[in-house]
């Protein structure tokens, strides 16, 4: 095929992908795209070398931010500026196109994965000493948004180990693995890569989704599953090579309405992955022992049963539990023996309520009083007063809400500056640390007594700037801050005087992830 059949043919896929609304409104646009965007963004905008360009991978991309980018490019990426390459209107028509869902969404299964699939060097052929010297447990993985960098952190000295490059816009939260010596890195457009910190580079890499939620890595190493939101699966990795085992359609009990995947999270102790439905009342837990108990369905909806290919529905059964509402959102137990959940969904502050489902008993068995849009998969829980409590932010209302763990109901609303994203504390420390994510306060991080429940300190790490998501060390003797901003810093502190230790300058740092604190799963940290 000659290039300029390539070209005409790729403008042809463009038009049949496009829903005519978006036709009329530019009908230059397609034409405009496959000039200019095609080659890095792909022909169908599910990304390549440049990310995907689609509604659901651009909703934290305002339309005005997205003409900005494409007049001036951004920083760290090999995108150039088009503004003297394109009028203003060609620009605005081609971001009328990016935000223009497909007509259909192209498929995204095993075939696809395995094609994606890159090993930069086969399990066993690396060293199994480390290149550097520090504790292992100790290590912290710090996200830097703002160039997609991270940075391997000692928690020790507090002294970077190495920096590196990473996927364009990573989400869900790096997972540690087999006692620190991996990392799994998931991003929005659905790259999973596998990272050796020993020797300080990747192994492998993959595409399990065109739009991903986040990944979980079972207890044992073995297993990676991913949640995507696009297309409506889950994918199920093998951690060694990070090659494809099964694409898990997320649909309903009958087969017939799908659902995104709103998150998945390992519960170690039942050796499963408890999965978090957007669209299906449902609740699902997918167990990866080689021995799987009695109860699980061994049939599910597999992307490979479609199309006619041999299914292998003994491994990784699910079980099923039906929910009241959708919960996209929830928080594990300690025991990993119930969900804790709720639903993004607009209610009246009276039906605003979260539900506790039983994994054992199959059902819901309580309501938790929690208006607004708390935000369960940063909440954490301590001992107060001879019980447990469970505490989380609320991404709506300035508030802390506590809760009894015994008889779900809520002891106290804790009153902040603002509405909150994520909330820490460790076992060894009487503070629990929650931000001011949301709002004109977002420079504040609050301090609260875990045993009086009430703020005792207001700090300000950088007046004007986003104070957010909290880390301890291993010992919780201190507590770790992101400045999160392009010209941000790490602010350390000690987390029993409160003062600052130490302050490195970093690039949007957003979360970080301390290896003993996230692998012996904390009380107070997410999970």
């Amino acid at each position: 095929m000659t290039r300029a059949n390539r070209f005409s043919a790729r403008i042809t896929l463009l038009l049949l992908l496009l829903p005519p609304c978006a036709l009329s409104a530019s009908s230059d646009a397609p034409a405009l795209y496959a000039q200019h965007c095609a080659e890095c963004h792909s022909a169908n905008r599910l990304g390549a070398v440049g990310p995907a360009l689609l509604p659901e991978n651009l909703q934290r991309l305002r339309k005005n931010s997205a003409i900005s980018v494409i007049e001036n490019s951004r920083p760290a990426s090999q995108m150039p500026p088009f503004k003297d390459i394109l009028t203003r209107q060609q620009i605005e028509s081609l971001v009328e196109l990016i935000y223009t869902p497909l007509a259909s969404m192209p498929p995204w299964g095993m075939e696809e994965i395995k094609a994606s699939q890159l090993v930069y060097h086969k399990p066993g052929t690396l060293p199994d000493k480390p290149l550097f010297t520090a504790d292992i447990e100790n290590l912290f993985v710090v996200v830097e948004l703002g160039d997609h960098h991270a940075t391997l952190l000692n928690g020790d000295t507090f002294e970077p180990i190495h920096r590196f490059a990473t996927r364009f816009a990573l989400h869900g939260g790096p997972k540690w693995a087999d006692n620190g010596r991996y990392i799994y890195f998931a991003s929005r457009d659905g790259w999973i890569s596998k990272f050796d910190v020993f020797n300080l580079t990747y192994t492998a890499e993959v595409r399990a989704g065109i739009n991903t939620r986040n990944l979980a890595v079972s207890h044992d190493g073995r297993y990676v599953i991913v949640a995507n939101y696009l297309p409506h699966t889950l994918t199920l990795l093998d951690a060694k090579d990070l090659s494809p085992i099964k694409v898990i359609a997320a649909k309903d009990r009958e087969g017939g309405s799908s659902s995104r995947v709103s998150a998945v999270y390992t519960a170690d102790s039942r050796e499963s992955f408890v999965v978090a439905l957007k669209d299906i009342p449902e609740v699902w837990e997918i167990n990866y022992a080689d021995d799987p108990p009695a109860g699980f369905d061994h049939w599910v909806h597999d992307y490979r049963k479609d199309s006619g290919d041999a299914v292998d529905n003994e491994r990784f059964p699910m079980l099923r539990i039906g929910v009241i509402g959708y919960l996209d959102d929830f928080f594990l137990t300690q025991e990993y023996d119930r969900v804790i959940g709720t639903s993004r969904a607009e209610t009246s502050e009276q039906d605003a309520t979260g539900q506790v489902v039983d994994l054992d008993l199959k059902r819901s068995v309580a309501k938790i009083s929690l208006p607004g849009m708390p935000h369960l998969s940063s909440a954490i829980t301590w001992e107060y007063q001879g019980r447990t409590v469970l505490a989380t932010p609320n991404i709506e209302k300035p508030e802390v809400t506590v809760v009894d763990m015994r008889s779900w109901e809520v002891i106290k609303r804790i009153p902040t500056k603002g509405p909150g994203f994520f909330m820490r504390s460790h076992e060894q420390s009487r503070y629990a640390w929650v931000d001011v994510f949301f709002g004109p306060d977002k420079d504040l991080m609050h301090v609260i007594d875990k045993q009086t429940l009430e703020i005792v300190k207001t700090l300000k790490p950088a007046p004007g700037k986003t104070s957010a998501h909290v880390e301890f060390t291993k010992d919780g003797r201190f507590a770790l801050v992101s400045i999160w901003e392009d010209d941000g810093a790490l602010v350390v502190y000690d987390a029993d005087t409160l003062q600052e230790v130490k302050r490195l300058p970093m690039k949007k740092p957003s979360g970080k992830y301390n290896v003993h604190n996230k692998l012996t799963r904390s009380s107070g940290t997410s999970h």
